[in-house]
Parts: structure tokens; sequence; C-alpha cells
């Protein structure tokens, strides 16, 4: 009965393990075409955007950092990048599981976009 345990908990162990490594720092990052001379930019909320891929026992996909700083910069409508970024990658898998990247960081917002001048 004890080595099933044992055994059982193991086998969670390992199945509920994964691994995250950081990837990068950075103080400005963005994948949207937008007026870097702008005079009208504004610090916004901190949010997190993901891109993973299901593994069963090999990757189903091919994530992607880009896709991660879309999903968080488009939380906003007018966000055009983010400060004090952060990306991470995550392997949360062994056999099956999922891995890709997660980034966070501060909404850039540019309030020169239609209809969102009236944000303070």
């Amino acid at each position: 009965m004890k080595k099933a345990a044992i055994v059982g908990v193991i086998a969670a162990t390992v199945l509920a393990s994964g691994c995250a490594h950081r990837v990068a720092d950075l103080t400005v990052g963005s994948t949207k075409n937008y007026n870097i001379n702008s005079a009208s930019f504004q610090k916004g909320d901190r949010v997190t955007g993901e891109d993973m891929v299901p593994v069963v026992l090999f990757p189903l996909g091919i994530p992607n950092v880009k896709t991660a700083i879309d999903n968080a910069i488009e939380q906003d409508r007018c966000a055009v990048g983010l400060s004090d970024l952060v990306i991470t990658n995550l392997q949360q898998s062994f056999l099956v599981g999922r891995m890709g990247f997660r980034v966070e960081g501060n909404l850039i917002l540019d309030q020169e976009i239609d209809g969102c001048s009236s944000r303070a």
C-alpha cells in the first residue's frame, strides 16, 4: 500500500512540474506601428498575454513571442505598446502539458487615437 502511494505521489509531482525561464526584461516593447514622437502617451494597467501550445509527447505547434505581446496589447484598444516588459518562457509538460511564452507589462496608451483622449 505504501509503495503504491509513493509511486502515486512521484507520478503526480512529475506531471504537475514545470519550468519558467525569464527570457528578457525590456523597458519598452511593441508589435504595433505608432508615432514614437507623440506627446500623448499615458501609462496604463499591468497586463499579461500568453501564447501557449499543447504538448502530447511532442509540441503540437510553435509558440510565438509576437502573439503573446499582441494578446497583452490588445486588451485595451488605446494601447500601442508595453513598458517594463518581462518575457518568460514556460515549459509545463512531461509527456503531456503545455509550453509557450508569457508576457507581462504596463500598457502604453496613446491619447491621439480616436476616442482615447478622454482618459485621465
